[in-house]
């Protein structure tokens, strides 16, 4: 997903993460000068370092307890980015397991379903203060800075945003992101794996308000959590921990559901 909004192929993408990019490889990919391309990068949230002549992600060499994650959920009047926008976006940042930050916005909109209105509770009356949406994802991007981006099934939030800023004529967000729900697969046993379901199996977040931001966001925290201290796996670092959520072994889900009342 990231190679859609970035000038470099998979491949390259994939030796960033994991055994370096060399100088060449790297040059010959960009619009501009490498040094030039960095702090553009930087800007869009994508930290890359050089050690011994290569090109790393910089979380290849941040240690999990010295990260920074942004977990965040939207709310949107639909899918497509260009017929739809966001209407509500939250994030709580962690670090260390612990949250030392928040940020929450409803986003001005003119026009929002009763179907949209029916499962978030949001009316376009909500929205008439709020600000406008290119408002809000500049404040959100100052927000999430370098910080690595989580979200449950994280290729929606993370492709809508990333959309949605140049939809208002500005570069997508390149943040390196995790899916909370891939992580989940991988350490949390469960029937199902929907944000609502885990929450009932796992009591994630006491006062869930499904399908608002800022609650879902905390039920993914709570996700998160319990993921990381189910997780056995060597992990020494950021690029460990994404690379577990794609590739480790999924756990084998119970062949009944659990939380299925039977008489």
């Amino acid at each position: 997903m990231l190679s859609k909004y970035i000038n470099l192929d998979a491949k390259s993408i994939h030796k960033l993460s994991t055994n370096g990019l060399c100088r060449l490889r790297f040059k010959e990919q960009l619009e501009y000068g490498v040094d030039t391309s960095l702090e553009l990068f930087h800007a869009q949230g994508l930290e890359i370092v050089k050690t011994k002549g290569y090109y790393y992600f910089a979380t290849k060499f941040i240690p999990i307890e010295e990260a920074e994650f942004c977990i965040v959920d939207i709310e949107t009047n639909g899918s497509k980015v260009g017929e739809h926008q966001i209407i509500e976006i939250a994030s709580v940042k962690v670090k260390n397991g612990k949250i030392i930050d928040r940020f929450e916005s409803l986003v001005k909109c003119d026009k929002i379903n009763e179907f949209i209105t029916e499962i978030t509770g949001i009316t376009v009356e909500d929205t008439k203060d709020a600000p406008k949406l290119k408002d809000v994802l500049k404040s959100f991007k100052a927000f999430l800075g370098d910080a690595v981006f989580i979200a449950h099934d994280v290729k929606f939030d993370f492709k809508y945003i990333a959309d949605s800023f140049i939809s208002i004529g500005e570069e997508a967000i390149l943040n390196r992101y995790l899916c909370s729900l891939a992580l989940a697969e991988r350490t949390v046993e469960s029937y199902r794996y929907a944000l609502s379901y885990l929450n009932d199996t796992y009591n994630l977040n006491p006062n869930p308000q499904h399908h608002r931001a800022m609650s879902d966001v905390i039920t993914t925290y709570g996700l998160f959590k319990l993921a990381m201290e189910n997780c056995n796996e060597s992990i020494n670092n950021v690029e460990d921990l994404i690379k577990f959520s794609k590739d480790g072994k999924r756990l084998k889900r119970p062949k009944f559901d659990p939380l299925l009342k039977t008489e």
